[in-house]
C-alpha cells in the first residue's frame, strides 16, 4: 500500500531495504527457468516472445505490450507445441508466464518454473491468472496448471481449485486500486479497509511512530483486534489498562499490561542503558539445571537456499563453546560433509557426557532441536541419540525459561534484543544470519575462483559471528542463574528425577523387524542407484518399495505415536499457555468451582475424590469422553501431587474424568492416588488446564504388526501375498478365478462374489452420506455367514461403530447368538447381539461354522483373544478413518479384508510424524487423493438415498466429482425449497461463538418448525428432533442451545459434527461462528475442511443452511489444502462457482 501510495504521488519514496536472500533467490530462479527452456528445446518446437523494451505504458499506448500479446496469440492459433514468455493484457491485468503447452488432448495447459521445493500460493494464482487469460482470448484450456519446482518435480494442481480464490483476489485487489485512485490522501494506518501484516519494514514504522498496541513483544494480530474494539490503540494506553477486555482473559490480559509498562518505562533511561526486566515467576526458573564443568552452548548456521543432489538447505556450522568461552566448528560445504559433521557433532556430545554426566547443551529457541532431529532423519544416522538427548533432558531452550520466568522491557525476546542485559562488548562485523548465510555464499564463490586467502578471511568472520551466538547464550544461562539466585531458586540437581521421568514414561527401543527393513531399502535404493548413470540420478520408487517403506514405518508407527504424545507433553508443562492453548484436546480453565470437595464418592469408593464445575474454552475440534483420563495442570503453587516433576515445569496428573454438561460448564473429577494419605495430599489449588491423555497401551497392536513384518521380511526380495500388502502396494485385488471384481447391478450380490473369489486380498467400498454403506456391508456379511459359514470379523475405531454393524447384521437376518462381542465396559448398553463375558470369548471364536464377531484393534491383534488367520473375512467399518497401521495390526485374525468407509468423511487424527503416510487411513491411501475411490480396488456406492437431489449435488460437486446421485423419494416439507442454502450474515471479531449467527439460527427454526413434512407416506408438522444443529466449536454449540431453548426450542439437537456422524435430520443448519481469518484459532483450514462441511451438510434429507461471515472468504490461505478448501467453500456458498470451469 505504500509502494502504491509513492507510485500516486501521495507521499515521498519509502526506502525499500534490497534483500540479499530475495535477490540471490531469484537469480537462481532465473538459471532454473533457463535450465527448463533449454530441456524443452531438445524435444519440443518452442515459440519464444519478445518482451517489448518499450511497453508504451507511460504514454498509454501500450503499443509495445499489445505487439507482444499479439505475437502470443499468433503462435497460440498456430497450435505452437510451447509458447515461451507468453504476454497476456487485457486492459487491467498484465502479465509474462513461463510457459504454455499444448496437451495430447489438442488444449492448453500453463506450466510455471518456480525455485520453492513445494507449491506456493501466489504461483499457484499466477498461473490461474494467465489460464484464464488464454480462456478469455478462446483457446480451450486442460483442467490443470503446472509448477515446475527447484527440486525438478513437477507439482500438478486442478485449476478448479485455484480459480475462485484467484477471481476473489483480483476482484479485491482492482477495488483497492480503484479506491486508491479516486482518494487524495495516502492510506492512514489502521484504515479498517486493509489488512496491516503488521511485520514489514512499513508496518514497523508505522507501529513505531504510532506506538501501537504491536509493540507490545508477543502480541497477536487477534489480540490487537480485541484491544482496538475495547478502544485500546497505545502501549501507553495498555500500560494503564485495568478494565477487562471482551475476548482476553484476565492472566492474558495482565501480562500485557506488565510487558507494555516495562517497554513504556525504558523510553525514560538513557540511550545504550539495559532495558528494565523483572523475576516475574521463579519458578520457571527451577527449570536451570545445575551448572556442570561439561555444559556447551550450541548454535547452527544454515543455508535454506541450498540446492544439491535435488535436496534443499545446507546447516553449515555446527558451532559451540564451552564455559571458557573455548569455541569449537563443525564445518560443512555439501551433504556429504553436513553428514560427518553430524556424526562428529555427536562423537563430541557423546565423548563429553561420559566425562561430565551432569552436562548439558544450551541453545536459545527450538531451531537447534528440530534441525538436529531434521538431518537424523535426512542422513540416516543418530536418530535415537538424538531422541537420548531429548529424553534425558541434555538439550536445554533457554528460550522458554526466559517467556516464563523474566519480564524484559523490549519489542522483541530475540537473543540479539537481549544481549545488552549482559554482554559487555557489542556484535562486529556478521551481524544477522541472513548476513552469515550472503557471507557464507560470498565463501563459496570465493573457494570456488581459487581465492582461498579470501575465502578464509570470509569463513573466519562467519565464525566470530557463530561464537558470539554461543558467547551470548552461554552469557545468558549465567545471567538467568544469577537472577535464580537473587530470588532464592537453586539450579536442579536432575540426574535422579530424570531416571524416574523416564520410567514414567512408557516408551520402547526401535524394534529390530523395522531397523532390518529399513536396512533392506537402503540396500535395494543403492544397489539400484548404482546401475543407473550419472545422468539420471533419480529413482522412482515403485509400489513395491513403496510397500516395504510403509510396513517399517508401520512397525515403527506406535512408538514414533507415543514418543510424539511425551515430548508435546513436556513442552506444555514447560512452555506459556498461549503457545499450546490451540492444540486439540486441550481445554483452558478460566474459572472452577466445588461442586463436592474432597470424600469418598460413594460406599464402595476406596479413593478420596473431588468434583469441580469449570468453564473455558476448548481448543477447536476438541472432544471431551468422561470414559477417558486426560491430564490437568497445575501452575505453581503446586498441590501435593507426588511423582516425578521437571523442574521449572507445571504440576500434571491424570487421574481425572471430564465430561461436558452441556450447559457451558463441564464437570472435572479429580481423585487422589491409591497411596495418597488423606492428611496430607488434598489440596486447594485448581488447575489452569485439561490436556490431552496420554495414548492407550498400544503393545499388543506392536506386536501383531512386528510378526507381520517379520513374515514380510523372511520372504524379500518376493512379496508373500498378503491382503494388507496388497493395500500398501495399491494393487487391484486379487482373485481366483474372476478376471475382475464382480460388477452386477446389485451391489450386494457383485461385493460378495467377489469376496467369495479373493485370494488372500482384499476389497475396498467406498459409500457417501446415505448410500446404504451399513444396510449393504451388513447383507454381505449375513449371506456370507448364512450360505457360506464364513467366521467373520468386525472391527472399527470406535466400540460405537462396531456395535451399530452388529445391530445391522441381526436386523439382516443372522441368529443374534452367532453375533457376538465383549462390551466396553459393564456399563455398556446391551445390544439385540450376544453380549459375550471375557472367559466365553474363547469358546464364541472357536465354534464350528459361521459367526461373526466384533471388536476393535485391540482385540482382533491379540492372538490369545483371536488365532492369527483363523478368520474368512474381517471387515473394517469406517476405513476412511482407519489407519494403515491400525488395519495391519487388525489384518493377522483374517486372510481376507473389506474396506468400508467413506474417506471423504472427517480424517483420522494422527499424533506423531512418520518417515512414512502410515498414519493415512486405508480407502484414503487406496483413493490417493481422488474424491471417488479408483474402479480398480472395489466399489463406489454412487446413489444417495437420504438427500434430495437438490441438496446431493452440491454435495457431490464437494467431495465426489459431481459422481453421486440421488434416488428420487416421496419427501417434501412444505413451504422450504429443497438444497443447500447459504445465508451470510455480517459480523466482526467473533471467534468461536457468534450472538448474530445464533440469532438467525434461532430465526431459521421458527421458519421451519412446524412445516408439513411428508415422508414414508405419512405427513406431519416438522419437529424439533427433525433440526439439527451443527457448529464448529463447542462455544458456539453452547450459545445456539442457549438460545434455541430461551426462544422455545430446547430439544433441537446441537453438537460439533463429530455428534452427527451416521446421523440424519429433515432439516440441517451449520453454523461457523467465526467472523473472518484472523479470529479463527487452528485456521480457516480446520473450519472449512470440506470432509467436515460434507458431514454437516449431508446430515439432511431435504435442506441444509449455511450460516457463515462473508469475511471468511476475503483471505489467501498459507498452504495448497487451504486454497483448495476455500475454493471449495467459494463454490458453496456463492453458488455456480465451479459451473465455468474446464470440466
Amino acid at each position: 500500500m505504500r509502494k502504491l501510495d509513492w507510485m500516486l504521488g501521495r507521499i515521498e519514496k519509502p526506502p525499500f531495504v534490497e534483500d540479499d536472500m530475495l535477490l540471490r533467490a531469484g537469480r537462481l530462479g532465473d538459471l532454473h527457468e533457463g535450465r527448463v527452456l533449454e530441456g524443452l528445446k531438445q524435444t519440443r518446437v518452442v515459440a519464444e516472445i519478445e518482451r517489448p523494451l518499450d511497453s508504451g505504458i507511460r504514454d498509454g499506448s501500450f503499443a509495445g505490450i499489445r505487439e507482444a500479446t499479439g505475437a502470443t496469440v499468433a503462435a497460440l492459433e498456430a497450435r505452437a507445441e510451447v509458447v515461451f514468455q507468453g504476454a497476456f493484457f487485457d486492459g487491467r491485468f498484465l502479465g509474462y508466464s513461463d510457459f504454455v503447452m499444448l496437451g495430447d488432448d489438442g488444449r492448453y495447459e500453463v506450466y510455471d518454473t518456480k525455485l520453492a521445493r513445494k507449491a506456493k500460493i501466489t504461483a499457484l494464482l499466477q498461473l490461474a491468472a494467465y489460464s484464464e487469460q488464454l480462456q478469455q482470448l478462446g483457446f480451450e484450456i486442460g483442467e490443470h496448471v503446472h509448477l515446475w519446482l527447484g527440486t525438478g518435480e513437477i507439482s500438478t494442481h486442478r485449476l478448479a481449485d485455484i480459480l475462485p480464490v484467484y477471481r476473489k483476489r483480483r476482484a479485491r485487489l482492482q477495488q483497492i486500486l480503484d479506491d486508491r485512485v479516486h482518494d487524495a490522501a495516502a492510506t492512514p494506518w489502521g484504515d479498517p479497509r486493509y489488512t496491516a501484516c503488521g511485520r514489514c519494514d512499513a508496518c514497523a514504522e508505522q507501529v513505531e511512530r504510532t506506538h501501537d498496541v504491536l509493540q507490545v513483544a508477543g502480541m497477536r494480530l487477534t489480540q490487537r483486534a480485541r484491544l482496538l474494539a475495547a478502544e485500546v490503540t497505545t502501549i501507553e494506553e495498555l500500560s494503564a489498562r485495568t478494565e477487562p477486555v471482551e475476548g482476553m482473559s484476565e492472566a492474558t490480559l495482565a501480562a500485557l499490561r506488565e510487558q507494555a509498562l516495562l517497554q513504556v518505562s525504558r523510553a525514560s533511561l538513557p540511550e545504550g542503558a539495559p532495558p528494565p526486566w523483572r523475576v516475574a515467576n521463579p519458578v520457571a526458573l527451577t527449570a536451570l539445571p545445575e551448572p556442570s564443568p561439561g555444559d556447551i552452548f550450541f548454535d547452527f548456521e544454515g543455508d535454506p537456499l541450498h540446492e544439491e543432489q535435488k535436496q534443499w538447505g545446507l546447516d553449515y556450522l555446527f558451532g559451540l563453546v564451552d564455559t571458557e568461552a573455548r569455541f569449537t566448528a563443525f564445518w560443512a560445504d555439501d551433504l556429504v560433509e553436513e553428514k560427518r559433521a553430524l556424526v562428529e557433532f555427536l562423537d563430541f556430545v557423546r565423548e563429553r557426557r561420559a566425562a561430565h554426566p551432569g552436562m548439558h547443551i544450551y541453545h536459545y529457541a527450538a531451531y537447534e532441536r528440530t534441525h538436529l532431529l531434521t538431518l537424523a532423519a535426512r542422513h540416516g544416522v543418530g536418530e535415537e541419540e538424538i531422541d537420548d538427548l531429548l529424553r534425558n533432558t541434555v538439550l536445554v531452550d533457554l528460550y522458554p525459561i526466559v517467556r516464563q520466568g523474566i519480564r524484559v522491557g523490549s519489542h522483541s525476546y530475540s537473543l540479539k534484543k537481549l544481549e545488552p542485559l549482559y554482554m559487555e562488548v557489542g556484535r562486529d562485523g556478521t551481524a544477522n544470519a541472513a548476513d552469515s548465510i550472503s557471507e557464507y555464499v560470498r565463501y563459496t564463490e570465493l573457494l570456488a575462483v581459487g581465492e582461498l586467502e579470501a575465502a578464509a578471511a570470509v569463513r573466519a568472520d562467519i565464525e566470530q559471528y557463530n561464537r558470539y551466538d554461543c558467547v551470548s547464550t552461554l552469557r545468558l544461562r549465567d545471567w538467568l542463574l544469577a537472577r535464580a539466585a537473587e530470588v532464592g531458586v537453586t539450579p536442579a540437581r536432575d540426574l535422579d528425577l530424570t531416571v524416574e521421568l523416564l520410567a514414567a514414561v512408557p516408551l520402547r527401543e526401535p524394534d529390530p523387524v523395522y531397523t532390518e527393513l529399513v536396512a533392506y531399502l537402503a540396500q535395494a535404493h543403492a544397489a539400484a542407484a548404482s546401475v543407473h548413470s550419472a545422468a539420471s540420478p533419480d529413482l522412482e520408487r515403485g509400489p513395491d518399495e513403496t510397500a516395504v517403506a510403509l510396513a517399517s514405518a508401520a512397525i515403527d508407527y506406535h512408538r514414533r505415536e507415543a514418543k510424539s504424545f511425551w515430548w508435546e507433553h513436556f513442552a506444555r508443562l514447560r512452555n506459556p499457555v498461549d503457545e499450546w492453548a490451540d492444540t486439540r484436546g486441550v481445554f483452558v480453565i478460566d474459572t472452577a468451582e466445588v461442586k463436592r470437595d474432597w470424600s469418598l464418592a460413594g460406599p464402595r469408593a476406596q479413593t478420596l475424590s473431588r468434583e469441580l464445575i469449570v468453564t473455558g474454552t476448548a481448543a477447536p475440534g476438541s472432544r471431551f469422553s468422561a470414559d477417558s483420563s486426560p491430564f490437568v495442570l497445575f501452575d505453581s503453587p503446586f498441590p501435593p501431587l507426588g511423582g516425578p516433576t521437571e523442574p521449572g515445569a507445571r504440576a500434571a496428573h491424570s487421574r481425572v474424568t471430564f465430561a461436558d454438561c452441556g450447559d457451558g460448564t463441564y464437570l472435572l473429577t479429580e481423585k487422589l492416588s491409591r497411596d495418597a494419605h488423606a492428611a496430607d495430599a488434598t489440596y486447594a489449588q485448581v488447575p489452569i488446564a485439561v490436556t490431552p491423555a496420554s495414548p492407550p497401551n498400544a503393545t499388543k497392536l506392536a506386536e501383531a504388526i512386528s510378526e507381520w513384518g517379520r513374515v514380510l521380511l523372511a520372504g524379500l526380495p518376493r512379496l508373500v501375498p498378503d491382503a494388507a500388502l496388497d493395500i500398501l502396494r495399491r494393487r487391484p485385488p486379487r482373485l481366483r478365478t474372476l478376471p475382475e471384481l464382480d460388477r452386477s447391478a446389485n451391489a450386494i450380490t457383485g461385493i460378495r462374489n467377489s469376496l467369495l473369489d479373493l485370494d488372500r486380498s482384499y476389497i475396498a467400498v467406498q459409500g457417501p452420506p446415505g448410500t446404504g454403506k451399513t444396510y449393504t456391508g451388513s447383507h454381505v456379511i449375513a449371506d456370507l455367514v448364512q450360505n457360506h459359514g464364513w467366521k467373520v470379523g468386525v472391527v472399527a475405531q470406535s466400540h460405537a461403530a462396531v456395535e451399530n454393524m452388529l445391530e445391522a447384521i441381526v436386523a439382516a437376518g443372522v441368529d443374534p447368538r452367532l453375533v457376538g462381542k465383549k462390551p466396553k465396559d459393564s456399563a455398556a448398553a446391551a445390544g439385540s447381539f450376544t453380549s459375550l463375558a471375557a472367559n466365553a470369548v474363547p469358546g464364541f471364536v472357536q465354534q464350528p461354522g459361521g459367526y461373526v464377531f466384533g471388536g476393535t484393534q485391540w482385540t482382533f491383534a491379540n492372538a490369545n483373544t483371536v488365532p492369527r488367520g483363523s478368520l474368512d473375512l474381517l471387515v473394517v467399518d469406517e476405513a476412511g478413518q482407519f489407519s494403515l497401521a491400525s488395519t495391519i495390526a487388525a489384518s493377522v485374525a483374517s486372510t481376507r479384508l473389506l474396506l468400508l468407509g467413506d474417506p471423504q468423511q472427517l480424517p483420522q487424527v494422527s499424533q506423531g510424524t512418520h518417515p512414512e503416510p502410515v498414519d493415512e487411513s486405508a480407502l484414503g491411501w487406496l483413493a490417493e487423493g481422488h474424491g471417488v475411490l479408483p474402479t480398480e480396488f472395489g466399489y463406489f456406492l454412487e446413489t444417495s438415498w437420504r438427500m434430495h437431489p437438490a441438496l446431493c449435488a452440491p454435495v457431490s460437486a464437494l467431495s465426489y466429482e459431481g459422481r453421486l446421485h440421488s434416488h428420487d423419494s416421496d419427501r417434501s416439507l412444505g413451504g422450504v425449497e429443497p438444497g443447500l442454502h447459504p445465508v451470510p450474515v455480517a459480523h466482526h471479531g467473533n471467534s468461536t461463538a457468534s450472538p448474530e449467527e445464533a440469532a438467525v439460527v434461532v430465526a431459521l427454526v421458527a421458519e421451519v418448525i412446524g412445516s408439513p413434512w411428508s415422508a414414508g407416506g405419512s405427513t406431519r408438522p416438522l419437529a424439533q428432533g427433525d433440526i439439527i444443529v451443527v457448529a464448529p466449536y463447542n462455544a458456539q454449540v453452547e450459545l445456539v442451545h442457549a438460545a434455541l431453548s430461551a426462544s422455545g426450542y430446547p430439544d433441537v439437537p446441537v453438537g460439533t459434527v463429530d455428534r452427527f456422524q451416521g446421523q440424519e435430520a429433515a432439516i440441517a443448519i451449520v453454523t461457523l461462528a467465526a467472523s473472518g481469518a484472523d479470529d479463527v484459532p487452528r485456521g480457516l483450514e480446520f473450519l472449512l475442511l470440506a470432509n467436515r462441511l460434507n458431514v454437516a451438510i449431508s446430515r439432511a434429507q431435504w435442506a441444509a443452511y449455511l450460516v457463515h461471515s462473508p469475511a471468511l472468504t476475503e483471505y489467501l490461505p498459507g498452504s495448497v489444502a487451504g486454497l483448495t478448501q476455500l475454493s471449495a467453500f467459494i463454490g458453496l456458498v456463492e453458488g455456480g462457482g465451479l459451473a465455468d470451469l474446464p470440466s
